[in-house]
C-alpha cells in the first residue's frame, strides 16, 4: 500500500516566474492542489509592473508524485517555471555535520597551551591517571555511530557509503537532544570479526558507542562480544532504542484501555533485532512469556520450526500459524516489519480496546486511518499521526546518562528505568488515545532519561562516578 500523504522528506522548493496580474497565483496554487501536493511557505522575490517572480514550497509524497506537480505547473500557460530542487537533498549538500574547536585560537600563547608545548603536559598527565583522559579530552561526551550499513533503515544492504546519511543524522540528534559529541564510523567490512577489532582499537578516543544499522543476527552477536571485551557502554539503538520507547508508549496505553501488562496478550511481528529486543524488555518489564506470539515472514514462529536462530527459538511457542490466526483475540500488535501486512479485518478479530503499535516505516503494518475507530489506541513510527514512537525519545539520554555517571555497560535495568521516565512525562490530565508519548521535541524528554539511566547504573553497580 503507498501512503498517498504529502510529508517534507518529498519537498520542493520552486522558481517561477509569471505575468504580474490578477489571478495569477491563484492559479499556480489551484495546479498545485489539483494534483494533490501540499503548499508550504510562498515568498515573493521580485515583482515589478509586469513580471512576479516567486519561490513555492510544496511537499509531495514520493519522486513521481513530485514530477507530477511540477508537470502540471508546467502546463499552466504563462508559468516560468525557472528551477526545482529537492529540499531534502539540499539539506544534506555538504554533509550535516562539521568539527568546530571549542576555544579561539587569538594568540601565540593560545597555540602553546593548545599543542606544542603545552599539550605534553596533559598527554603526561594521562599516560600517568589514564582516567583523566575522560576528563582532558573529547573522550567524556564522545559516542561513536557505528555501522556496516548492512540494515539501512528499511532499504537494505546498502554499504557504508550510503549508510553515512543516516549517521550523520544520529550524530546531528545526540548533539541537539542530549548535547553530546558525536561522529559517523561506517565500517567497509560485514565481518563481525573484523567490526568487534576496529571498533576496540578505536575506542580510546569514546565514551560510549552506538551500533547501528547492522543486520540480525550478527548485530547481536556483535553486541555481545563488544559488551565483554569494552569498558564503555555499548548501546544498539536498533534494538533498545526501539524496545524503550514501545515500552513507555505501551504503558500508557495500557492505562488508557485500563488493562494490564501481565494479563494481556502480546503479538509481535518482525523477529529481528527490535523485535526481540521488544519482546525480552517486556518480558523484564512483567509482560507473561507464554503470553507472547512472536512472527516472522512465515508466520507465528513455532518450536516445530527447524532451523530457527537462537533469538528466535527463544521466543518460539507450541501453536502455529499465520500473523492472523496469532492476532486473533490478542490484546497488543507491535509491528516492526513490513508495510501492510494488517488488514483491518485482522484489527477486528482482536480483543476489544485492542493496541496497535504499527511501526514500520516510512508505510506502517496497516494505515492508521483504515481502523481509527476499531482500536483502542493506535500508535506508528510516522511523524505526521499522533503517538509516534520515535527513538530519538531514548538514545540521546541513555548516552548522556550513562556518559555522566561514567557507566562501564548498559543494563536491562537501565532500560526499565528509561522507558519508565519516558512514560511518566505524560500526565495524567493529558494521557488519552492520542497522546500516549511524549513529544520528540519536548526537552524534558533527555534530561529524565539520563537521570533514570543514572539511577539505575548505580543499582546496578556499574557507575564509577
Amino acid at each position: 500500500m503507498v501512503n498517498l500523504t504529502p510529508n517534507p522528506s518529498y519537498s520542493l522548493t520552486i522558481h517561477l516566474r509569471y505575468p504580474n496580474r490578477a489571478g495569477m497565483l491563484a492559479a499556480v496554487t489551484s495546479a498545485i492542489a489539483d494534483a494533490g501536493g501540499n503548499l508550504g511557505p510562498i515568498g515573493l522575490i521580485e515583482q515589478n509592473r509586469k513580471t512576479c517572480l516567486r519561490e513555492v514550497v510544496v511537499n509531495a509524497y514520493s519522486t513521481e508524485h513530485a514530477e507530477k506537480i511540477t508537470t502540471a505547473l508546467k502546463n499552466l500557460p504563462d508559468i516560468e517555471i525557472l528551477n526545482v530542487s529537492d529540499r531534502t537533498f539540499d539539506l544534506h549538500r555538504g554533509g550535516k555535520i562539521y568539527i568546530q574547536s571549542r576555544i579561539p585560537l587569538q594568540s601565540q600563547g593560545d597555540l602553546a597551551m593548545a599543542y606544542t608545548p603545552g599539550v605534553g603536559r596533559i598527554c603526561k598527565a594521562i599516560h600517568e591517571r589514564p582516567d583523566d583522559v575522560f576528563n582532558l579530552t573529547i573522550k567524556g561526551n564522545t559516542i561513536a555511530v557505528v555501522t556496516d550499513g548492512s540494515a539501512v533503515l528499511g532499504l537494505g544492504n546498502l554499504g557504508p557509503e550510503a549508510a553515512l546519511p543516516v549517521m550523520e543524522g544520529k550524530a546531528m540528534l545526540f548533539k541537539e537532544f542530549a548535547g553530546l559529541e558525536a561522529f559517523p564510523v561506517c565500517l567497509a567490512t560485514q565481518d563481525a570479526d573484523e567490526i568487534v577489532a576496529i571498533v576496540k582499537a578505536i575506542s580510546p578516543v569514546f565514551g560510549g558507542v552506538n551500533l547501528e544499522d547492522i543486520s540480525a543476527p550478527r548485530c547481536f552477536e556483535i553486541e555481545r562480544r563488544l559488551r565483554a571485551e569494552l569498558d564503555i557502554p555499548v548501546f544498539h539503538d536498533d534494538q533498545h532504542g526501539t524496545a524503550i520507547v514501545s515500552l513507555a508508549a505501551l504503558f500508557n496505553a495500557l492505562k488508557v484501555v485500563q488493562k494490564t501488562l501481565d494479563t494481556v496478550s502480546i503479538v509481535i511481528n518482525g523477529a529481528g533485532a527490535a523485535g526481540v529486543a521488544i519482546a525480552r524488555l517486556l518480558v523484564r518489564a512483567g509482560a507473561q512469556r507464554e503470553r507472547i506470539a512472536m512472527c516472522d515472514s512465515q508466520g507465528i514462529i513455532s518450536a516445530s520450526r527447524v532451523n530457527l536462530t537462537t533469538q528466535k527459538r527463544e521466543f518460539a511457542i507450541a501453536a502455529s500459524g499465520s500473523l492472523a490466526d496469532a492476532m486473533k483475540g490478542a490484546d497488543i500488535f507491535i509491528g516492526v516489519s513490513v508495510p501492510g501486512v494488517v488488514s483491518p479485518e485482522t484489527i477486528d478479530s482482536m480483543a476489544r480496546d485492542s493496541i496497535v503499535m504499527a511501526m514500520a516505516n516510512p508505510i506502517p503494518e496497516i494505515q492508521p486511518e483504515l481502523v481509527a475507530d476499531r482500536v483502542g489506541v493506535m500508535a506508528t513510527g510516522r511523524s505526521d499521526y499522533p503517538n509516534q514512537i520515535n527513538n530519538v525519545l531514548a538514545f540521546p539520554g541513555v548516552l548522556r546518562g550513562a556518559l555522566d555517571c561514567r557507566a562501564t555497560a548498559i543494563t536491562e535495568n537501565m532500560y526499565l528505568h528509561a522507558a519508565q521516565a519516558i512514560a511518566a512525562l505524560v500526565s495524567s490530565h493529558q494521557l488519552d488515545r492520542e497522546h500516549i508519548i511524549p513529544s520528540a521535541f519536548d526537552e524534558r524528554v533527555a534530561p529524565a532519561v539520563s537521570a533514570a539511566v543514572q539511577q539505575a547504573a548505580r543499582e546496578d553497580g556499574v557507575a564509577r562516578t
